[in-house]
């Protein structure tokens, strides 16, 4: 008896991927998605059924925002019973805040979520979308007794798949844009897919679809460098309408001891705006107290990312700020990894 074949829903929100040349002005625009197997196709040749949704308006991914992420997540929910697995087409810029934001948005999430897109159109005589979208509908088909073998929000590109809310986008230039520094990828696509079964997230089965609608975007993200200035940083951090701040510190978690800056961060901790600590490099992990130049933000409770990005770690407090965590508990469960941001 032949298996069924996975239905997979094609969410086309915009970006690179999408566009084809206007034959008179030069300029790239968005195409009609319906068109796809005009374009591609091999899609015809994958064993699964393939439906495709777009957003009304095709976006670039620089004027991403919580409200279209929203948009995915309820494009998600509504469908999920329909289908086995879900492909989402978008711009590489915002791309890991995307997958970060999904991966927290979508609780239990139990099918294959992967984001891709390419760094040239579709339309282009060299393009990497056909390599990237083929491969991606495939992760997201595979099925392994009954069950999805992948289950949470990944992110494939040139070759790789990488967990969603492990990655940064370190190339503007490159097919390679993407790297996951702090967790190994998921799988790869050589001659054959390689599946690395033992870095897949396990979701728990029992549990039901939950999907959380609302983020808090009243945040500050505050990069240190070597003479940042106090009267710059008080105009950010005395704020009266941020909630949550993500420092970006040197190293391991370091930043400067001067007694101003530490007086500053212990100020609003006290007025109870949710201080983080992430690290500027792009890999590695905070460890506040290893060095005395971090000793004194743990000391006034300063929050650890560990090994968190940038990108999921401002997706988890507007997330966190979003469920209305309460301030004695936040710490604590900031601190745990919840979809495997972090180790």
């Amino acid at each position: 008896m032949e298996a069924m074949k996975p239905n997979i829903l094609l969410i086309y929100t915009g970006g690179t991927i999408g566009m084809i040349k206007n034959p008179n002005t030069g300029e790239l625009q968005a195409f009609d998605f319906n068109n796809l197997l005009k374009r591609i196709p091999e899609l015809k040749l994958l064993s699964c059924n393939i439906s495709t949704v777009s957003f009304e308006e095709p976006i670039d991914s620089s004027n991403m925002n919580p409200e279209y992420w929203l948009q995915m997540a309820e494009i998600i929910e509504k469908n999920y019973n329909d289908f086995d697995g879900f492909v989402v087409l978008h711009g590489s810029d915002t791309m890991s805040y995307t997958a970060s934001a999904l991966s927290f948005m979508l609780e239990n999430l139990a099918k294959p979520v992967i984001l891709t897109g390419s760094q040239l159109p579709i339309g282009d005589l060299r393009t990497d979308a056909k390599e990237n979208l083929i491969t991606s509908i495939q992760m997201a088909s595979l099925i392994k007794n009954n069950k999805p073998v992948i289950r949470e929000v990944g992110l494939y590109f040139e070759y790789k798949l990488y967990r969603g809310n492990r990655t940064t986008k370190i190339n503007a230039e490159h097919f390679e844009a993407f790297e996951s520094l702090n967790y190994p990828h998921l799988a790869e696509s050589g001659v054959h897919i390689k599946i690395n079964s033992e870095a897949l997230f396990t979701p728990n089965a029992k549990k039901k679809l939950k999907v959380h609608k609302v983020l808090d975007t009243n945040i500050a993200l505050i990069k240190l460098f070597p003479g940042i200035s106090k009267s710059v940083l008080e105009c950010i951090i005395n704020n009266p309408s941020v909630k949550g701040i993500i420092l970006e510190t040197y190293g391991a978690g370091n930043a400067t001891t001067e007694s101003w800056f530490i007086t500053l961060i212990d100020e609003v901790i006290k007025r109870g705006v949710q201080v983080i600590n992430v690290t500027q490099c792009s890999g590695g992990s905070v460890n506040m107290g290893q060095y005395e130049t971090s000793s004194e933000l743990k000391k006034i409770g300063v929050i650890t990312g560990k090994d968190i990005t940038t990108e999921a770690a401002i997706v988890k407090l507007m997330y966190f700020l979003g469920e209305k965590i309460s301030a004695n508990t936040f710490k604590t469960i900031f601190e745990t990894s919840l979809r495997g941001e972090m180790s």
